[in-house]
């Protein structure tokens, strides 16, 4: 996969990704759902598969408990674009204290989103740690 479509959605995905990242930092759950679709699926790997947004929301916001102070980095690697649909690979840099001691977590999400409603969402992120 690389960068393919038109660059106003390539654009809009990196809004999305920027969006979830920032939202994640500020620990704002309002904004956070507002980038997932409905019938979402967050698959975290061997933490499992988590579906709909209001339970996806309701995990993360119990999970955001155990980061106090993080700052959440996210950035591209590759998107394909075809009309309302599209994939995604990003990078995750995750910093936070835990415990007295500071953590940096690395990872990896593959993505699928939709335009609904003239704005891109996640329909679907699967995570895999690369390495802390």
């Amino acid at each position: 996969m690389t960068f393919s479509g038109p660059l106003e959605d390539r654009m809009a995905l990196r809004d999305l990704l920027d969006r979830y990242a920032d939202a994640v930092c500020r620990v704002d759950s309002v904004a956070w759902a507002a980038t997932w679709a409905d019938d979402s699926l967050w698959d975290l790997g061997a933490l499992g598969q988590i579906y709909g947004k209001a339970r996806i929301v309701e995990t993360w916001e119990a999970a955001m408990l155990t980061f106090p102070g993080i700052v959440f980095q996210a950035w591209p690697g590759a998107m394909a674009i075809e009309g309302d649909a599209a994939t995604m690979r990003s990078y995750t840099a995750e910093t936070y204290d835990r415990d007295g001691y500071g953590h940096r977590d690395l990872g990896e999400y593959t993505d699928r989103c939709a335009r609904i409603g003239g704005r891109w969402q996640f329909v679907e992120r699967r995570f895999r740690p690369l390495h802390r």
